[in-house]
C-alpha cells in the first residue's frame, strides 16, 4: 500500500520534512496528548490498533494513507491538517494591519483576532474592547456566545473592570485578573462601569473531557 512518505510534495528548505515518520509521529503524539487521549482512546476513535499507534508515534513506521487518514479522523482533523500539507511553515505572523476585526457598535463591543485562521489550529487569541455599559452578548443583546464542545477560554483583563457571566453566574474581574472557564457554556462579558475596558481572550478547542 502507498505510504504518506510516497506522496508527491514540494520540498521546503530549512524546514523539517512534514512526511518524515519521526515528524508525523511527534505530531500525532502531541495532538493526542493535547486532547487528553490515551493510546487506547485514540485506537477506539480511529480504528487503528494501539500497538500500531505506538509505532507511529515513535517514528518506527511510516503509516499508510489509510492508517494516516484514520488517525486524522480520530483526532477530528483532515489528513492534510494532520500532515500540515496546507500550511506554509512552522512560523505564522499576523501583522497589525492584517488582523480580522469585528464587533457590534450598538453593544459597545469591538474585537480583533490576533492569530491567523489556519486548518487544524487549536487556539485563537483575540483582543476585545468594551465601552461603558458594553457587552459581548447576553440575553438583552440577542444571546450568549458558545464555542465548540470541549472548548476552554482564558481571559486577561488588560484595562478597566469587566464581569464574566458564565452559565448564569457573575464573576467580577479587575485589571490584571485572569479567568479560565468552559467556553462551551453560555457566556458573555459586560462592562458595568463608566470607563472603557479591554481584555485578551484565548480559546482552546476541544481540551475539556467530561
Amino acid at each position: 500500500m502507498t505510504s504518506v512518505r510516497e506522496q508527491e510534495r514540494v520540498p521546503q528548505a530549512d524546514h523539517a520534512d512534514p512526511l518524515d515518520p519521526a515528524v508525523i509521529g511527534a505530531r500525532v503524539k502531541a495532538l493526542r496528548e493535547a486532547e487528553g487521549l490515551s493510546l487506547r482512546d485514540l485506537a477506539e476513535r480511529s480504528g487503528v490498533s494501539a500497538p500500531m499507534l505506538s509505532q507511529v508515534e515513535r517514528g518506527e513506521t511510516s503509516p499508510t494513507l489509510t492508517v494516516a487518514s484514520r488517525i486524522a479522523a480520530g483526532l477530528e482533523l483532515r489528513l492534510s491538517q494532520l500532515l500540515r500539507l496546507d500550511e506554509q511553515g512552522a512560523v505564522t505572523i499576523v501583522r497589525a494591519d492584517g488582523r480580522r476585526r469585528g464587533g457590534n457598535r450598538r453593544r459597545g463591543h469591538r474585537y480583533e483576532v490576533l492569530t491567523a485562521s489556519q486548518p487544524g489550529q487549536r487556539a485563537e487569541l483575540s483582543r476585545h474592547e468594551l465601552a461603558p455599559g458594553g457587552s459581548t452578548g447576553g440575553p438583552a443583546a440577542g444571546g450568549s456566545h458558545l464555542h465548540e464542545p470541549g472548548s476552554r477560554e482564558t481571559a486577561l483583563v488588560e484595562r478597566g473592570e469587566v464581569v464574566l457571566v458564565c452559565d448564569g453566574a457573575r464573576h467580577e474581574l479587575h485589571a490584571g485578573d485572569t479567568v479560565t472557564f468552559d467556553a462551551d457554556l453560555p457566556h458573555h462579558f459586560e462592562n458595568p462601569t463608566a470607563g472603557d475596558a479591554a481584555f485578551l481572550a484565548v480559546v482552546s478547542a476541544g481540551l475539556r473531557r467530561s
